[in-house]
């Protein structure tokens, strides 16, 4: 709230690492949108860029979507498990927060 973003309970994004000795059996699987194998990384972090929540572990064939369908986060907000998050925003007040995002994240409250 104190740097203009009521509400935001952190930035998400994903990256891929690479994964030098990926097992033959698995590279397929793994072999990310540039050369060699990667596994994806979610991460939730705050303005402080403390980072507060990690998801890895995911092959790197995947894209952002396939990762947030996937990732336990999401899994709580859809199960209302996080803690409730009330703020103002022009003259409406909001009962949940949001994640600030990229563009390829779909167009859900939780993302803007």
């Amino acid at each position: 709230k104190a740097r203009g973003f009521p509400g935001m309970l952190g930035s998400i994004d994903c990256m891929h690492w690479s994964w030098k000795n990926c097992p033959k059996a698995w590279h397929g699987q793994f072999h990310g949108q540039k050369k060699g194998s990667t596994i994806i990384l979610e991460a939730v972090a705050d303005q402080e860029t403390w980072i507060w929540h990690a998801f890895f572990g995911m092959p790197g064939s995947l894209n952002d979507i396939n990762v947030v369908n996937r990732s336990p986060l999401m899994n709580k907000i859809a199960n209302g498990e996080l803690s409730p998050v009330q703020f103002v925003a022009n003259g409406r007040t909001y009962n949940h927060g949001y994640y600030l995002a990229d563009g390829i994240y779909p167009k859900w409250q939780t993302f803007v």
